[in-house]
């Protein structure tokens, strides 16, 4: 009881019956091969396929060999809130998240972890892509919306999206608790923040691998409008909080 562990991983899950099985025989075999002492907390957002059940078989298969923990939110919430609610039970000195379709590999954990030891506050993925002519579409979005967020909250940051992020627990808990938006827009807006209240941020280089072969939750259209959205309120937030002039 009490325990101080070195890590917290937090396993956001909205839809995931395709890819969380493997996805997490994976991720555990490269945590197990390390010296950290770590935590797994799969957060369910309220999923509606077999995604709890999944995470029900992966606990009773386990046996208590690992620390794995398991929330289930009644309703969906947002990635966002997913991810806040693991940080609030997470007992790890680094915690962090990762998607769980491993676009951004788990072989990257140790390195963010060990960036935070080593005295960063927050660790983030910077996706180098591999081009794929079948992702052209979400990529220019994606760099599109890169290039508004810069203009528009002068933030010298690249990729603030990546769900890949590790963070100084201590150090991010004040910053989760000023945080409005818990869909896909906390991803900038816990970014902004931390930034702004002048934490050490490491932009991790790590290759990004488009996947096709599981279902996405992503409306490039219709999220891309809302990102808009969003982007001009919170400017307009953090001017009248005095943050951004």
């Amino acid at each position: 009881m009490g325990e101080k562990l070195d890590l917290s991983l937090i396993i956001p899950c909205y839809f995931e019956e395709e890819v969380l099985e493997k996805s997490v025989e994976e991720l555990l075999l490269i945590l197990d091969n390390t010296r950290f002492s770590y935590e797994v907390i799969f957060v369910d957002d309220g999923s509606k396929d077999e995604t709890k059940k999944i995470i029900e078989r992966i606990l009773a298969e386990d046996r208590g060999k690992h620390r794995l923990k398991k929330i289930f939110h009644e309703k969906n919430v947002g990635r966002g809130g997913a991810v806040n609610t693991g940080i609030r039970n997470a007992k790890g000195e680094v915690v962090g998240f990762i998607d769980i379709d491993l676009e951004v590999h788990a072989r990257y954990i140790p390195s963010a972890v060990i960036a935070i030891k080593n005295g960063a506050d927050v660790v983030v993925a910077h996706r180098i892509y591999k081009f794929n002519l079948r992702s052209l579409g979400r990529h220019i979005l994606s760099r599109g919306y890169a290039y508004l967020r810069k203009k528009l909250l002068k933030i010298p940051l690249n990729d603030t999206e990546s769900g890949f992020k590790f963070f100084n627990r201590e150090k991010i808990l004040p910053i989760i608790k000023q945080t409005k938006n818990l869909r896909w827009f906390w991803d900038t807006e816990i970014m902004v923040r931390a930034h702004l209240a002048g934490l050490s941020i490491v932009e991790l280089p790590c290759l990004f691998i488009r996947r096709f072969d599981k279902k996405s939750t992503v409306k490039p259209l219709k999220d891309s409008w809302d990102y808009f959205k969003n982007l001009i309120r919170f400017r307009r937030e953090l001017r009248q909080e005095g943050k951004l002039h």
